[in-house]
C-alpha cells in the first residue's frame, strides 16, 4: 500500500459490530482486524471487544498458517500512523522482498512468489469468521 492510500480503501472481508478485517494489497498475505470503534489502546477497548480481536487474530493466523505454509506469521500493532486499536497480520517467507526485514522496511530484492490463490483464502477466513464469530 502507498503511504497516501487510505486504510479505508482496502477490501473488507469481514466485519461484525465490534471489528473489521480487511486484505492489504500487498506481495504477501496480509490481514488488518481493527476494532470498530475509534479508540488508540487496546486498554481501552472492552472485554468483548478484546475477546473478539484475539479470538479473530487467532482464526487468521492459523487459516495463514494451513494454507500458504509461511516461513512465519508477523503480527503487529503499531498506530502511529493511525491511533486506533488495529493488528497486522502477514504471512512472511524467506524469499518475499523484504524478508528478513519488516514490511514497512527497505526492500531486499525482488520476490519471485506470487499468490493467485487470495480470493479463495479471504471467503474461507470470511466463512470461518462467521462460523466461530457468530
Amino acid at each position: 500500500m502507498n503511504k497516501n492510500q487510505s486504510h479505508e480503501q482496502n477490501l473488507v472481508i469481514y466485519h461484525n459490530s465490534l471489528i473489521r478485517v480487511t486484505l492489504e494489497p500487498s506481495e504477501i498475505p496480509w490481514l488488518i482486524i481493527y476494532i470498530q470503534r475509534s479508540v488508540k489502546e487496546v486498554s481501552q477497548c472492552t472485554d468483548e471487544e478484546k475477546n473478539m480481536l484475539f479470538c479473530a487474530l487467532d482464526i487468521i493466523e492459523k487459516a495463514m498458517l494451513q494454507h500458504y505454509k509461511p516461513d512465519k506469521i508477523n503480527i503487529a500493532s503499531f498506530g502511529n500512523i493511525l491511533p486506533q486499536v488495529h493488528y497486522h497480520i502477514m504471512a512472511r517467507f524467506h524469499d518475499d522482498g523484504f524478508f528478513p526485514q519488516p514490511m514497512w522496511g527497505i526492500k531486499q530484492r525482488e520476490s519471485t512468489i506470487h499468490f493467485d490463490n487470495v480470493d479463495f483464502f479471504c471467503s474461507e477466513v470470511q466463512r470461518t469468521l462467521d462460523d466461530k464469530l457468530a
